[in-house]
């Protein structure tokens, strides 16, 4: 019996024991983990804590530490990168509107300084006057018309469109451009009908926008052209060029909000690199996706993909 009673006490020692060991190296590995963390947090270092345990609650907890450790260092990368963004917009922008702005009021000064210039000269300047205040009105228009995109608040009612219709329209918008360019327009759309889940007037204006590109950087490589395909599931409008196209890292970019390209391709639409990312928030809210694929001299190929309806 006491043999019996002296084993039980001599188990209940050896498990406290352990209980004590396990809590004495559980409490040694919190405070580490707590005192990394602070050190992690307080150098904004890139580290994760690492902590050798059998502890399967500690592993646990090891794990989402690291997942909000990694989450915290996505946000504020993508917050340095929205910064910078926003602040080249902003340079972009002030240069945009400083330039036309300047002009006009060079025109203005040259109005009131010389009041006996003739009719035919004060026309001339009020015209050019009257150019330089539309540069500044439509890119206002085109930065708020980005701000609503972005926001949510302006909506795309979705409908089945006709593709064929809305690809040959476009074409004839720009017809009289290629052809003062001496641009040769190359056309590839069916003739059987092709339906797809789209909005007119959104499509309208990406595809215009893409045209307007191709026509004004893609000029050296004297031609334009506009394919319309589909699969069993999709419609695609490519809208390509010859000209000098657009590099390896910055096909990567091109979309970004506000970015710009070194060689002013984006320009075509905005100086402020408005343009294209107005084109790719147009398309992705007709539940599409646009891409670009260039080799210069060769092709320059933007490609919009949207569901296919019968």
């Amino acid at each position: 019996m006491n043999f019996l009673l002296w084993s039980i006490i001599g188990l209940l020692l050896v498990v406290n024991g352990l209980q004590y060991f396990a809590r004495r190296n559980q409490n040694r590995n919190l405070h580490y983990m707590a005192t990394k963390l602070s050190r992690i947090m307080d150098e904004a270092t890139s580290e994760q804590l690492m902590v050798m345990t059998d502890d399967r609650h500690l592993r646990t907890l090891l794990s989402a530490i690291n997942e909000l450790l990694a989450y915290k260092l996505q946000t504020e990368a993508e917050f340095a990168k929205t910064e910078l963004a926003m602040r080249r917009m902003l340079a972009n922008i002030s240069h945009d509107l400083k330039t036309p702005l300047t002009v006009v009021l060079g025109y203005m000064e040259t109005l009131l300084r010389h009041p006996n210039l003739s009719h035919e000269e004060r026309e001339k300047l009020l015209t050019k006057v009257h150019t330089k205040a539309g540069e500044v009105v439509d890119l206002m228009n085109r930065f708020f018309d980005l701000a609503k995109l972005e926001s949510g608040d302006k909506e795309l009612p979705l409908t089945r469109v006709d593709m064929n219709e809305i690809c040959r329209n476009n074409m004839l918008m720009f017809y009289d451009s290629l052809e003062s360019q001496g641009l040769e327009a190359v056309i590839d759309i069916p003739d059987k009908p092709v339906y797809a889940w789209g909005n007119e007037e959104a499509l309208d204006r990406a595809i215009g926008n893409l045209l307007s590109n191709a026509i004004r950087y893609g000029k050296d490589g004297k031609a334009v052209g506009m394919t319309l395909r589909s699969d069993e599931r999709d419609v695609y409008i490519d809208v390509w060029d010859r000209g000098k196209g657009i590099s390896e890292r910055e096909q990567e970019l091109i979309f970004e909000r506000m970015y710009t390209l070194e060689d002013s391709r984006n320009k075509a639409f905005q100086g402020s690199g408005l343009g294209l990312t107005i084109t790719k928030r147009l398309v992705e809210q007709l539940e599409g996706d646009i891409r670009v694929r260039s080799k210069p001299y060769e092709q320059t190929l933007f490609t919009i993909r949207l569901r296919r309806l019968s």
